[in-house]
């Protein structure tokens, strides 16, 4: 099992953003972003990277759980609502696993539980243990 705090650490550009890893267990994982002035895009909504990039953290927490190292060979992100700011959450969970291959579904949510966004990611997973 990864530590969240050491694992968040090694993210630079996680902890550039501003997403902090709040919960990690084997195939799950939880991070919010506080949306700051930064995040928003030229509609003065947040920006899909930011929005993404929240996603990936907690998909790869997620995927890197167990110890040994996970590396995104696919993801991608449906935008379901607009997201104005606030605070927005990612909770990713593992729906299915092999010795080789882990897919991943993530929810990403505002403090009021809107739907913001749908990510859905596939790890390779490795032999070798997460460091």
């Amino acid at each position: 099992m990864i530590n969240k705090d050491q694992f968040l650490k090694k993210d630079k550009f996680a902890l550039h953003l501003g997403i902090e890893l709040l919960e990690v267990s084997e195939g799950f994982a939880k991070a919010k972003l506080d949306i700051k002035e930064k995040h928003l895009n030229g509609h003065n909504i947040v920006h899909g990277g930011a929005v993404f990039s929240l996603a990936d953290l907690a998909f790869a927490a997620a995927s890197n759980s167990y110890g040994n190292t996970a590396l995104a060979i696919n993801a991608s992100i449906s935008y379901v609502k607009a997201a104005p700011g606030g605070t927005l959450f990612a909770q990713a969970r593992e729906t299915s696993l092999n010795h080789k291959l882990g897919t991943y579904t993530v929810d990403i949510t505002n403090e009021n539980n809107d739907r913001i966004a749908i990510f859905q990611g596939m790890v390779y997973r490795k032999k070798q243990k997460y460091d």
